[in-house]
């Protein structure tokens, strides 16, 4: 079952901030006239030390004191909003959970994404209400899949609306033009060869492999208006836009721009060689 982090978060925001209002609204003030009323119960509360001040300050403090479920959402409300302005709108962290982007990313990156490159939405209901910047043709892009509507994936932009995409022998070809390729090297892994090059896509220049022992599934596509054309660099294993479609505008969620950390189980220490921008 996948938990809905962002929804879930909206809720304890909303909730912990409500409990918040309505005692201010309603419960405070009450609290506030039973101190009050104190003062005229003990008439020598002003006199520090002496027995009436003592019975004063114990008794103001028991009926001043806020309801235990009060204090928690006064405690948790301004973690949780900061934490919910942060990954809503401005920075979200991520897991890289397959090799669907090796060798640019690797299962157990942690990555940032940005939220706001391609404007702002609301959480939840994913509304766009602020245009900024599209998807650029080279973009490593976290998004929600047309298949899965309900768990994030990532994947690097190869298509643009109106573009015409190819792939034929496992070159790709973008609007009759091959993508630059050049080959780094050829890696053995077991019974299989992986061919590593980097592939100039766009503004961007980065790795991408192949492998020897799996077919091109060679295609050709013109990307819809409002929808972008998805691809892993690890070009034959992995699930995207080959598979399941074009990816429209509304399920964007933003740009991955750097790995932070490398964490590959519970039971290992996590490493930060491989923290930098992503390409």
């Amino acid at each position: 079952m996948t938990i809905d982090f962002p929804l879930i978060l909206v809720i304890l925001v909303f909730g912990t901030g409500l409990i918040w209002a309505c005692d201010a609204a309603f419960l405070a003030p009450g609290r506030r006239r039973a101190v009050a009323q104190l003062q005229g119960q003990f008439p020598g509360w002003e006199d520090t030390g002496s027995s009436q001040a003592k019975k004063y300050q114990a008794k103001a403090l028991e009926s001043s004191a806020e309801p235990l479920f009060v204090e928690y959402a006064k405690s948790f409300f301004p973690v949780l909003f900061v934490v919910f302005v942060l990954r809503s709108f401005l920075v979200e962290p991520f897991q890289i959970p397959s090799s669907s982007m090796v060798p640019t990313l690797q299962v157990g990156d942690y990555i940032l994404v940005n939220k706001f490159t391609y404007g702002i939405r609301l959480p939840v209901i994913r509304t766009k209400v602020l245009d900024l910047n599209e998807p650029k043709r080279g973009d490593v892009m976290v998004f929600f899949p047309p298949h899965m509507n309900d768990t994030y994936f990532i994947k690097r932009v190869v298509g643009l609306p109106g573009d015409h995409i190819s792939y034929h022998n496992k070159q790709l070809t973008v609007n009759g033009e091959p993508v630059i390729q050049e080959h780094m090297a050829t890696l053995p892994e077991g019974n299989v060869r992986y061919q590593m090059g980097f592939e100039a896509l766009g503004r961007s220049n980065h790795l991408m492999q192949t492998n020897d022992m799996r077919p091109a599934r060679d295609f050709s596509v013109v990307v819809k208006p409002g929808h972008y054309f998805m691809m892993g660099d690890n070009r034959d294993n992995s699930s995207d836009s080959r598979i399941w479609g074009q990816v429209p505008e509304r399920d964007i969620v933003g740009k991955a721009f750097a790995v932070w950390m490398h964490w590959d189980s519970l039971f290992s220490l996590p490493g930060f060689s491989r923290v930098g921008s992503i390409e």
